[in-house]
């Protein structure tokens, strides 16, 4: 899909100049695509030894390799969309490369002893459950991004996704901290269940709930006082501007029900119920939102605004949905079937070592 993006947009009626555009960018970003699965297992493996701190070093040393690398590529020899493309892959990979180092010489000797046949041990189950998961988050992913390809068949074109772009850059911004609740949720409430503790895994979900409404309710409240000046940050172009600033209201309102619905994901992730929250997403973005925002999209003057709003549906949905499951948990329940598990788990290693 990366390599034939230009012919794949071109087919199905995107701009030439696009297309085009977009499928240079995707080639430059496969490095980058590749690294995702070493980036992934490494991180969720240091978090779940709560080595969050070894995370948070090689990331900040890798961020400070991607500006200089972004000033030298961009700025000084000018290759542009490109040199920002290859200035991501490295210091992803520099990053994968931190974490593998840390892990492989000395920095987990109780979890890290070597490569051994164990590592095939039970993994057919352990992919049942990162395909729940993949699809889980993939669906959340495309949900949004629908909107820049829905942008490209509009009459100014390049203007509305370079608007969106900046809407979605913003709210990428954000999400991070969500979605850094999510990983931690899941780690942390698989982490009480799987010790037996009930009443804690409770208390981390109520926690990461609450601390996440506090920062998404900040950034709700930053972006309606400086609506008119967050597209400033991005470009200087004044026709995107204006169509940022006409976009600002649904981009806070979208920010504050997304800051909600990951902890909840997080809590699924570390209960185990990832294909559960698979299905609410597929019936509320996909059922909901989506027809509902092309419906609005036909409806109201402003065909984004229209689609927009009508994906927010979606989101409210899945929202109370989760929120409605949370509630209901029966977190002792919750234990006593992670403990049966881990039973089993238990067994079925010791016979295959046998």
């Amino acid at each position: 899909m990366f390599v034939f993006a230009t012919p794949i947009l071109k087919f199905i009626g995107q701009p030439d100049t696009v297309a085009e555009r977009t499928g240079l960018v995707a080639v430059w970003l496969i490095p980058l695509h590749l690294s995702f699965p070493f980036q992934f297992t490494l991180q969720r493996f240091l978090q779940c030894q709560l080595k969050t701190s070894v995370i948070a070093w090689v990331s900040g040393v890798s961020f400070l390799i991607h500006v200089l690398l972004s000033w030298i590529l961009v700025w000084k020899m000018n290759i542009g969309i490109v040199g920002t493309s290859l200035a991501i892959g490295f210091s992803w990979w520099f990053s994968v490369m931190g974490m593998l180092g840390y892990t492989l010489f000395g920095g987990c000797p109780n979890s890290w002893t070597g490569f051994s046949s164990e590592a095939f041990v039970g993994l057919w189950e352990f992919f049942k459950l990162s395909v729940a998961s993949g699809i889980m988050l993939a669906l959340e992913n495309f949900y949004y991004r629908m909107l820049l390809i829905v942008s490209g068949y509009m009459p100014n074109s390049e203007i509305a996704i370079d608007a969106l772009s900046v809407c979605v850059a913003i709210y990428g911004w954000e999400s991070m901290i969500p979605l850094g609740f999510l990983a931690a949720a899941g780690v942390r409430i698989a982490n009480e269940l799987g010790a037996g503790n009930a009443k804690a895994a409770k208390f981390a979900t109520l926690v990461a709930v609450a601390n996440t409404m506090l920062v998404g309710f900040i950034f709700w409240l930053i972006i309606m006082v400086f609506n008119e000046k967050l597209a400033l940050i991005f470009t200087s172009t004044s026709s995107v501007i204006q169509m940022v600033n006409e976009l600002t209201i649904l981009l806070a309102f979208t920010i504050l029900l997304n800051c909600i619905q990951p902890v909840l994901s997080g809590v699924a992730v570390g209960s185990g119920r990832q294909a559960v929250v698979a299905y609410i997403n597929i019936g509320s973005y996909y059922a909901v939102g989506m027809p509902l925002g092309v419906f609005l999209g036909w409806l109201l003057p402003s065909s984004i605004v229209g689609m927009w709003t009508g994906m927010m549906s979606g989101t409210i949905v899945q929202t109370l949905i989760l929120v409605i499951i949370t509630m209901r948990y029966d977190w002792g329940k919750e234990v006593r079937k992670v403990q049966i598990i881990i039973k089993e788990e238990a067994s079925s290693n010791q016979e295959r070592l046998q």
